[in-house]
Formats: C-alpha cells, structure tokens, sequence
C-alpha cells in the first residue's frame, strides 16, 4: 500500500485555527454584562489611559483625526466619531494607547468622549499570533473584508469607558450615542 502524503499550508492551519475560536468571540460578546457603571478592570484602565482626551483638542495635538464620519448601527444605536492615530495601526495592543477613540457629536457642536476602540489588521496580527487578540481577558471581533469601511479585513475591540452601553461595555454597538448632531 502507497502512503499519500497530505500537505497543510501555513495559512489553512491559521484558518482553521481562527475558525475553530470565531464562536467563542462572538458569544463572548453577547454575554457581557449590562448595567449603569460596569466597573471591570478593563474599563478603569481605559478611562485612566483616556481621561487626558476628554477634551477632543488633546486627541488631535496627540495624532487621533477624524475617520469616515459618525457611524451609526442600521437597526439600533451607534458608535459615533472615530479618531483615529494611524502611527499605532502597527500590531501592537497596548492598553494605554488605544488605536481609536470615539466622541459623540453634541448638540453645541462639542464632541464628548464616549469610548475607544482597539485596533489591528489581521494580515499585520495573524503573522505572529494564531488566534485572535485578547486584552484583559476580552476576544476581540473578527471584521472581515469586504465592509462598510472598505478597509482590509482586522480585529476589533470596543471599550465603553465612558458612556454606559446597556449591552455591555464591550458591545460595537452603543444605544445610549447618538449621530443626530453630526
């Protein structure tokens, strides 16, 4: 009898690797637990990393601009304005320098901080790491390509540190921003 050999490329070992975990991402996600002030590790040490961006001015001096626009759900809520500081899109997860932070446009034209978002390209992560990020024990979300930022496919992570989301402090999705001063 003649043995076949069977060949795995690198990259289909990393897919089905990502695969196997994707579930355990999103259920993460469905089951954070809501309520006024989650307090979780996490989130006091983003809003300790944040507090200097309360004021917008701070975020810009410190490379954070504007991206796309403010961004709001389909069926429900929002995320609101992104600034993003494209010198830390480089791979590296650090809980002090969150890749985005996001304002929610108020109705006097001030923008508040509601929230960041952590940020990696999956390309970039997926070169030295066979599963998907974690910080303080939160799986980030796998956004694949093609999307509506028509940006490639990333990992993602939304910490609401600073405005309560009743879903969970972890959830994209916020119904407590709003778009409708932008």
């Amino acid at each position: 009898m003649t043995k076949t050999p069977i060949f795995v490329s690198h990259a289909s070992v990393l897919l089905a690797a990502f695969l196997s975990i994707a579930p355990l991402a999103v259920a993460q996600h469905e089951m954070q637990p809501a309520g006024q002030g989650d307090q979780s590790k996490l989130v006091q040490m983003v809003r300790e990393a944040t507090k200097q961006y309360l004021d917008v001015n701070n975020a810009t001096k410190d490379g954070y601009a504007p991206f796309l626009g403010c961004v709001s759900g389909s069926d429900h809520g929002a995320m609101g304005i992104h600034y993003v500081n494209g010198t830390l899109l480089n791979g590296t997860i650090n809980v002090t320098q969150p890749q985005a932070l996001i304002y929610e446009p108020q109705p006097n034209g001030q923008m508040k901080l509601v929230g960041v978002e952590f940020i990696t390209l999956a390309s970039t992560w997926l070169q030295n790491n066979a599963s998907p990020p974690v910080l303080e024990g939160q799986v980030f979300l796998y956004v694949d390509s093609p999307n509506r930022f028509n940006i490639p496919a990333f990992f993602e992570l939304h910490v609401w540190a600073w405005r309560d989301n009743p879903q969970g402090s972890f959830v994209d999705w916020n119904d407590h921003v709003t778009c409708a001063h932008d």
